[in-house]
């Protein structure tokens, strides 16, 4: 009897099936998939500023026709493309912002985080999956579409004056478009994603920390430290720091102007200087503790 009891479990054994384990990149993955579903103005808004971009080129191209050709500058043809660069760099900003505001708020506010607390995904997978959108997926996301926007521009640039009777060779030949891609991508990881990532992770740990009013609770310690200091040394240095890790005031480039836009073609970027500079690397710090804290806030955190 004890043989035969032996032979059955021995089958029953063989035949069940042992659970696999999901790798932690493919979960990272999917967490990564499950906030571009559930958060659709990531890549909508950005859309949404490239169309309107580029119907205004589009009526300022059309009237060129008759005046002057495109409006452009002969001295400095990529005007119009640094500027709708500089739009979308603003909007990824913005789109940022109001994400990591509401990044773990969010799933708080609507009861989901219990579904999503009994699956098999770590606290620590779902914080990187919602902090890789504001420093990999939007700056990527932001630089395709400001490239296909620009290559629109240009190829509707070259039909304006090959109807107003002019040569495109010059528009060409002047307008790097190449080198100008290469330049925007390099300051689009460099200064606006590696140099905000406090910032972001900041928002990112606030937005789990409020039961409402997560802008306020992000935005009043911010103003209260920048008071202090102005009431005590008559400075604003604080202020400045933020405002220049947000906007992406970073040393990333030399230039023979300090004024001149990141994808001039007088620019030379400086990856030595940049990757060896304090200011980087402290940041990069801090935003990983800040990372570490969210990570354990959503842990005890439950819905609002």
């Amino acid at each position: 009897m004890s043989t035969q009891s032996n032979a059955m479990l021995e089958s029953f054994q063989s035949q069940s099936v042992t659970p696999s384990i999901i790798p932690a990149t493919r979960l990272l993955y999917w967490s990564i998939r499950r906030e571009l579903w559930e958060n659709r103005s990531i890549y909508l808004a950005p859309l949404a500023v490239a169309a309107v971009a580029l119907f205004g080129f589009s009526l300022s191209s059309i009237a060129g026709i008759w005046e002057k050709p495109l409006r452009l500058n002969p001295a400095q043809p990529q005007a119009p493309f640094d500027m709708a660069a500089g739009l979308m760099m603003l909007t990824g900003i913005v789109v940022s912002v109001f994400y990591c505001l509401d990044a773990l708020h969010g799933e708080r506010r609507d009861r989901s985080i219990l579904f999503w607390k009994s699956l098999p995904v770590s606290d620590a997978t779902t914080v990187l999956a919602k902090a890789s959108i504001p420093l990999v997926i939007l700056p990527l996301l932001t630089f395709a579409i400001t490239v296909a926007l620009q290559w629109l521009m240009l190829l509707m640039s070259s039909a304006v004056l090959l109807v107003s009777g002019l040569s495109v060779a010059t528009l060409w030949t002047n307008l790097s478009f190449l080198r100008m891609s290469w330049l925007l991508l390099y300051h689009i990881l460099t200064a606006h994603a590696l140099w905000p990532a406090p910032i972001y992770c900041y928002l990112l740990l606030v937005s789990g920390w409020p039961r409402r009013a997560t802008f306020l609770w992000a935005a009043l310690p911010l103003l209260a430290i920048a008071g202090v200091e102005q009431i005590a040394f008559h400075t604003w240095h604080f202020a400045a720091l933020v405002g220049s890790r947000l906007m992406g005031a970073a040393p990333t480039v030399t230039s023979t102007s300090p004024h001149m836009f990141p994808t001039d073609p007088m620019t030379h970027i400086a990856p030595a200087h940049f990757l060896s500079s304090p200011g980087l690397w402290i940041g990069l710090a801090v935003a990983a503790v800040f990372l570490a804290a969210a990570v354990r806030l959503r842990r005890y955190r439950e819905p609002v």
